[in-house]
């Protein structure tokens, strides 16, 4: 399992955890130091194609791959996508150390990995750090309840244990596992993420760190139909799943004060749609 995650509290506390003055500085310094040495690949291209010697990319590029290095560009073009490159490694580094990506749901992450490919955040600055998430933490509350109240709305409602009210003891997930003559296997897709994401907020509301995903329910529960494909049954600490050839799995809490919890998200959020 993973170490816990730090949860952000105050600036101080997000200094010492993330070093962003080190982060900063050394972002900085990095950046000067492959613009000189563009700059210096180039003169030398220059003096290489003047001799006759052909310029960096005759020379300097593996068979096939041309034009696919940014040094081999002028500064003016290669430097604002290097920096861009940077940053979004950097903000990706720093979201998982903070311990935010544990609250979302798969879909507020998949949100925030678009946003990074994007570009669509700030660049590197112990300013713009602080304050990107220092609004982080402000909601992270809301981010967490969020993730609950996605993955309560993702469940179908075409079976009377799903009530579209709050969680039960039981919930039925379709399309959960695929059967054919070789037995039982999980399916790819939305469904798992939604398991990782229910087992993900029981941890949290559990106060107990969340399992690295190598280790999540989705790999647990694949490696155990694979192991006993005589079992139609799956345990753990938080949940009996039970699964049928036609697809759909019976998941029943073993918690129920962490359910009740879910349930008091829930209520809040709904407070006058829903009635429990």
């Amino acid at each position: 399992m993973q170490t816990e995650p730090e949860v952000l509290t105050e600036h101080t506390e997000l200094i010492n955890s993330t070093n962003i003055e080190r982060i900063v500085t050394g972002r900085d310094a990095a950046l000067v130091q492959i613009e000189q040495l563009i700059q210096q690949l180039n003169a030398i291209s220059q003096l290489t194609n003047s001799i006759g010697g052909g310029s960096a990319t005759d020379w300097a590029m593996k068979s096939g791959h041309r034009y696919d290095c940014w040094l081999m560009e002028k500064p003016e073009k290669a430097m604002p996508v290097i920096t861009h490159n940077i940053d979004r490694i950097l903000w990706r580094d720093l979201m998982l150390k903070s311990g935010m990506l544990s609250l979302m749901d798969a879909q507020a992450r998949d949100q925030w990995h678009q946003n990074l490919e994007d570009g669509d955040l700030p660049i590197i600055s112990e300013a713009n750090i602080l304050t990107t998430f220092e609004q982080l933490h402000q909601n992270k509350a809301e981010v967490f309840e969020r993730g609950i109240i996605n993955v309560f709305k993702g469940l179908s409602w075409d079976y009377k244990t799903n009530s579209p009210c709050f969680f039960g003891k039981k919930i039925i997930i379709n399309n959960l596992v695929t059967h054919n003559r070789w037995g039982f296997s999980l399916t790819w897709g939305g469904r798992r993420d939604q398991l990782a994401d229910l087992e993900r907020m029981l941890y949290l509301l559990d106060g107990k760190a969340i399992p690295d995903n190598r280790g999540d329910i989705s790999i647990n529960l694949m490696n155990h139909i694979r192991d006993n494909p005589a079992k139609d049954v799956y345990d753990d600490a938080y949940f009996s799943i039970r699964y049928f050839q036609k697809g759909t799995a019976h998941l029943t809490f073993k918690r129920s004060e962490l359910v009740e919890k879910m349930n008091d998200i829930i209520a809040k959020h709904y407070p006058n749609q829903l009635s429990r």
